[in-house]
């Protein structure tokens, strides 16, 4: 950022139609082709970190509530492993977001996917000795990486064009898809570790967990330089400072309370919505996800079985992501929510009345997926780009925060469905979480976006 000393010199050339002034040569404004070049760059490493990040979290989903369920013994308890990984991503949302807006992306997702590794280690460490609450402390320093993996999708909208912004966010979206759908068939393989190192053999994918984790930290903190969100803020900086001092009025706010922060959100109609979609399109996933390996177990599915059911969700959710940012940027945002809604529908009613047939239930998750996928992506873009500037980061990690926090109620209470009402009256609890979004949907029609 420049000096107070030099604005009197921009100043004198201000044009007053426009409020702007001519930028000096040095400033990275008119450097165009530069910033598409950094932009470019860090979208690239943000999905080098994705694939990484993305094989630990495969790995964590697929066995979390198996390793829960055998060192508990209790059903109930089952999808506390599970919960607890997306109850850390709540928890360490807003921290990782104002490491963020203090010091930058690459600073804030290294520091997330650091923990997450710490936490896949004492996650090992908890099978070996046999505690549940030592597996659940791991389980939420673990969740770190699924906060981080959120926020890198934001990170790809930092110096991304409109025109362009769902395609960006989807990509990093989508550069997830091969390591989560690798993470979940490395059960057998983890078992080799885990004879190897002599640990459970249930444990063996965590070892893959940390590895995948602390690489995605590394490549992060290495190459993601220069930060595109510090970039962002001096760009935007220096065209409102120009502005604000041509007009003689106060500059934009740097920091405002969470009040004030929910208050824009609620009375931001496409905001809310974009929220909305983004919430409960995630909890209605985690509810039938979580329970799903616990439901195949108990009609005799193999691990592998479990596996490739878990492979073909993720699949769903992260390898059609660029076809949703397609979709919002040409059809427009509102359009891809309702598809995304339809979807999770869709889901429900094919994996809630599946039985014991394990084909209609790889079905149903794989649409489970594929809505995930979409109220994801349109609703991030319509997040991010609904907002005012100053504000945005906190919205993003807002939203991340109740994001991760509904997904851990429905984890949690997903595991007291299943034994009260069983997975098809836990299916059909799941679908009616869709309709705030489809209502705020309706609500939301003609206005841009």
């Amino acid at each position: 950022m420049r000096s107070w000393t030099e604005w009197p010199k921009l100043l004198r050339s201000v044009d007053p139609a426009t409020g702007l002034a001519p930028v000096p040569p040095s400033t990275p404004v008119l450097a165009d082709q530069s910033v598409r070049a950094i932009h470019r760059r860090a979208v690239w490493v943000l999905a080098a970190a994705q694939v990484a990040g993305g094989l630990g979290i495969g790995a964590a989903i697929s066995v979390g509530s198996l390793l829960a369920l055998d060192i508990s013994g209790s059903e109930v308890l089952a999808g506390g492993g599970s919960t607890a990984i997306v109850l850390g991503a709540a928890l360490l949302a807003l921290p990782l977001a104002a490491v963020a807006a203090r010091s930058g992306r690459r600073r804030s997702l290294s520091l997330g996917w650091g923990l997450a590794a710490v936490g896949a280690a004492v996650v090992v460490l908890a099978a070996i000795v046999g505690s549940y609450l030592l597996l659940i402390l791991g389980m939420l320093l673990a969740g770190s990486g699924n906060a981080a993996s959120l926020q890198s999708r934001y990170a790809a909208t930092d110096l991304a064009l409109p025109a362009n912004r769902g395609r960006d966010l989807s990509l990093v979206v989508w550069s997830t898809t091969l390591g989560t759908v690798l993470g979940p068939n490395l059960s057998e393989p983890g078992r080799v570790v885990a004879e190897v190192l002599n640990i459970p053999p249930l444990v063996g994918p965590f070892v893959f967990c940390a590895v995948g984790m602390a690489l995605a930290a590394v490549l992060i903190l290495s190459l993601m330089r220069p930060d595109p969100l510090l970039l962002s803020q001096q760009l935007e900086t220096d065209q409102a400072m120009i502005r604000v001092a041509a007009a003689d009025s106060p500059g934009p706010v740097s920091d405002v309370p969470t009040a004030t922060v929910w208050s824009i959100v609620w009375h931001v109609p496409l905001a809310r919505l974009g929220m909305s979609a983004i919430v409960l399109s995630h909890a209605v996933m985690v509810a039938i996800m979580t329970m799903t390996p616990v439901h195949l177990s108990q009609h005799g599915a193999t691990l592998t079985i479990v596996g490739l059911t878990i492979s073909l969700h993720i699949a769903g959710m992260f390898a059609f992501s660029p076809l949703f940012g397609w979709l919002a940027d040409k059809r427009g945002r509102l359009v891809t929510i309702a598809v995304g809604q339809l979807l999770l529908a869709s889901a429900a009613l094919t994996a809630g009345t599946s039985g014991d047939s394990e084909s209609q239930l790889m079905v149903g998750l794989f649409l489970l997926g594929l809505g995930w996928s979409a109220g994801l992506v349109a609703g991030s873009t319509l997040l991010a780009e609904s907002v005012p500037s100053h504000v945005r980061t906190r919205v993003q990690g807002t939203s991340d925060l109740v994001m991760n926090l509904a997904g851990a109620a429905g984890g949690a209470l997903s595991g007291v469905a299943l034994a009260q009402i069983g997975f098809g009256g836990l299916n059909a609890v799941a679908a009616a979480l869709i309709l705030p979004t489809l209502l705020f949907s309706v609500r939301a029609v003609g206005r841009p976006g």
